[in-house]
């Protein structure tokens, strides 16, 4: 005999009905308990170094920048975020503090999701931490890959590279083709050279055709032939 699934009374029907009815792009797009949005201006800072580290945040629209400043003074860029990205999450991994500063590098709105309300809702809706958990995962193998990128590949495959990922290239959703203006100060920052170098090489992408200037920055799938390059 076929095994069948019996909901009780009211209360029964209640649970699965809340339980189906969570939708995790209106949690990430709304206002709610422990959570906010918040629109930050270009250049403007989204939380500090040595901030406490009490809340997990969510780009809505944007970009966003993460920078550590040693004992000496010296900054440096170690990651970029777009849209769909979640950053800030040291904290539920027992940061006490905030160990970079995030800096918004275009207009951006961001959702701000308190530590403990981020936890509750990892734990009580699956398809939320499904996606966090898909968000990590990706998140550490772009780290892998940016490390063997700075070990093993020119300047000018680095920042190539950086250019497709700032477009979001091969990510499932459109790639943003046309960059928010960045600095080429901040795209040397993150491929750890001078910005003279990144000058020489943007020239060098325009007149092969493979990036364009008109408002911000256009990228053309053929500047993909510079990574896969020998």
């Amino acid at each position: 005999m076929a095994n069948v699934l019996r909901v009780g009374g009211p209360s029964d029907r209640l649970r699965l009905q809340k339980k189906s009815s969570f939708d995790v792009q209106v949690f990430l797009q709304s206002v709610g308990a422990s959570r906010r949005v918040e629109a930050f201006r270009k250049k403007q800072a989204i939380f500090s170094q040595g901030e406490a580290a009490d809340s997990i945040m969510y780009i809505q629209e944007g970009s966003v920048k993460l920078t550590v400043v040693n004992e000496s003074g010296k900054e440096a860029v170690v990651a970029i975020f777009g849209p769909g990205d979640f950053f800030g999450e040291g904290g539920m991994a027992g940061q006490t503090v905030r160990m970079g500063t995030a800096t918004a590098i275009a207009p951006t709105t961001v959702l701000i999701i308190g530590k403990n309300e981020m936890t509750r809702v990892l734990h009580a809706e699956h398809d939320l931490s499904d996606r966090f958990i898909t968000h990590m995962l990706a998140r550490n193998i772009r780290v892998e890959a940016d490390l063997i990128d700075q070990l093993f590949n020119s300047t000018e495959k680095r920042l190539a590279r950086t250019l497709l990922l700032l477009a979001r290239y091969g990510k499932e959703d459109q790639p943003e083709r046309v960059l928010q203006k960045v600095s080429q100060e901040t795209l040397a920052e993150i491929i750890g050279t001078t910005r003279s170098r990144v000058n020489m090489f943007m020239n060098k992408f325009r007149k092969l055709g493979f990036i364009e200037y008109n408002g911000g920055i256009k990228i053309n799938k053929s500047l993909l032939t510079v990574v896969l390059h020998e």
